[in-house]
Parts: C-alpha cells; structure tokens; sequence
C-alpha cells in the first residue's frame, strides 16, 4: 500500500471511528530503503499499512506509534547510529538507535489520528437538541434520536450516550442503553426519578455493575434552572471526563519490554480515546523482544531467529546479530544486565 491507497485506508479508518497513527518519512540519509515523503498507517493493534523502511525501521516505528497513541501527541524520530549526530540533534526530536548494515539513517514524523466522540443523545426535547447543537459546535460526532429509534447498535464502548427521555419510556430506553457498555452513560432527570428507574432495572434482572455505571442525574451540579443550562451542564461533564481520561478504554494490548522477551500487559490509549467497540476479535501483535547485539526491537517468534541461552530465548534482527551472540552470548547478557 503505497500514494492513494494510504489516503482511502486513513479514510475508511475515520469512517470506523478507529484511532490509528500516521508515519510519514520527512528526511533520509543513504543507503535506505525508504524514500522522503513515504508514509504508513499503524493500527492501534500494531499493523502498519504502507512503508515506511525496511527490517530495521518497521519495528521501531510501530512501537512509537503505539506509544504515540497512548499519549495523544505527535513524535519527531531520528532513526541511525548516535555517532552519524553526535550533539547535533535538535531539541524535541527522539533519537532511536538503530544497527542497520547499511548505515543509512531516516527521520519519522508520526502524528496520531483520533477519532472525534461519539455522542448519542436520545431525546426531542429542548434540552436534548440543545446540547446535540453545543456538541456538533466541537467537532463531535453527533446522533440526535427518539427514544423509540434508539437501538443498541448504535452505539459501542467508545460511545457516550445521554438519555433525555423525560419520563417517556426511560427504563425501556436505559436498559437499552445499559446494553451498549457506553464509555459515559447518563439519564437527564431528578435523582429521586433516577433512583425509581434504576431501581425498575434491578428488578428485572440488571445486573447492579452495570446499573452503578449510570450517572443521575447527568451532567455538573451548576444549579441549572434553564434547559440550555442544563445542556451545558451535560456537555460540561462529558468534556471534563474525557480531559480526565475516565472515559478511555483499552484499545490494544501494550508490550512490556523486559531483558529478552516483552511480556503483554493491559494498555490502553489514553489520548487515544477508547478503542475498541463492537465486532470480532481483532488480531494482536506477537510480543516484543530487544535484540541484545544492537539494541533493535525485534518480535519474539520464529523470524527473530531466536536463540535460547541458560533458558532464556533471546531474538534478533538479523542472522549477522545472532551470530555474533552465538560467538559469545556471555558477554552481551552481562552488558544488558549492566545497563
């Protein structure tokens, strides 16, 4: 995948809702495979859609994407040897050192590409297409339904869905709701109203984690009085706990890098609002090993060449690498427990 086909994957993905990073090569030193202006897409589950380099580079640059994601902020990569810069990198820029045998050296803007929040708002009151309009006003993606429309599909874990049914079916609608596992679920109304809905669903078998994940009455306590305030106050505490990360939900699994092989660990993305959703199961990355020669991420399965030494499996990124640990494996395991 390569021009045009990068644009329509970056297309469908958005369409998705999917988060995912952009790496686009701004500067290349020769000998390298990859060329100014080749750009990849990484997936929050670590596939990487187009080219960006070869063996050395590919590694590497997924695994800051993935980092990239998490953080929510774009990256500035200087892949090569630290003696091709010495003291001549700029402030802000990441250096990698990499131990390509063609010495060549390549400079990586990554950027992540997060999805825009999914608000369901289910409701025609005032109120609701109050707060449908604030919401559009920042760029959200936006679903303004009647409580009889709204239905379970339309919504997933990465999803924030407001009930403001006002009496109109509202257990009906919230159990629903309560289906979906939204990232923020909230019901517009009186607490004492709240407490009777809440109450109904237990009755018919709700399970009560589910049922203690409902916010009533929705939105900040700013003694609103006025449907718009109201809206306001709603829209308040959606942005306040999105800017907290309480609405994230893991999107991939993270590697933890340890002296041989990563082990995986729960991850999540933090700038990277929740990924995840509805569907199938998504296929994951194999883990992540450093090769101990030079210092290379590599993946921990039979293309990392692996090597066991004193039962421990060790990897690398090329048969140059292993044969150079299978010359004297001692000392490369006692320089990596040194550093």
């Amino acid at each position: 995948m390569e021009g045009l086909g990068v644009l329509e994957e970056m297309g469908e993905l958005t369409r998705r809702g999917e988060t995912f990073a952009l790496a686009t090569v701004v500067w290349r030193q020769g000998p390298s495979s990859s060329q100014s202006g080749a750009r990849a897409i990484i997936t929050a589950e670590g596939e990487l859609h187009g080219w960006i380099g070869g063996a050395c580079a590919e590694p590497v640059v997924i695994r800051e994407a993935q980092r990239v994601m998490a953080a929510g902020t774009a990256k500035l990569l200087l892949l090569g040897t630290p003696e091709q810069f010495g003291a001549a990198v700029p402030d802000g820029m990441t250096v990698v050192p990499i131990s390509c045998q063609s010495e060549g050296a390549i400079e990586i803007y990554i950027e992540p590409v997060l999805p825009a929040p999914h608000l369901v708002i289910v409701g025609v009151s005032p109120m609701a297409h109050t707060l449908a309009s604030l919401a559009r006003a920042l760029g959200w993606r936006t679903e303004l339904v009647g409580g009889p429309d709204f239905a379970t599909a339309g919504a997933d874990e990465r999803s924030m869905i407001v009930v403001a049914t006002q009496g109109h079916d509202d257990e009906d609608v919230l159990e629903r709701a309560v289906a979906a596992r939204p990232a923020y679920l909230g019901l517009v109304g009186s607490r004492r109203r709240g407490e009777g809905v809440l109450g109904y669903l237990a009755e018919r078998g709700v399970p009560q984690d589910q049922l203690d994940r409902v916010r009533v009455p929705a939105g900040l306590d700013l003694g609103s009085t006025t449907h718009q305030e109201i809206a306001v106050a709603v829209l308040a505490e959606l942005v306040q706990l999105r800017a907290s990360g309480a609405l994230v939900r893991p999107a991939a699994n993270s590697v933890k890098q340890g002296s041989a092989v990563g082990s995986e660990e729960p991850g999540g993305i933090g700038g990277a609002t929740g990924v995840g959703g509805a569907g199938g199961s998504k296929p994951v990355r194999p883990a992540q090993a450093v090769d101990p020669v030079c210092g290379m991420t590599v993946a921990a399965e039979a293309s990392g060449r692996p090597v066991r030494h004193e039962d421990v499996d060790y990897y690398f990124c090329c048969a140059g690498c292993r044969r150079a640990f299978e010359k004297d494996p001692d000392a490369y395991v006692k320089r990596e427990t040194r550093c």
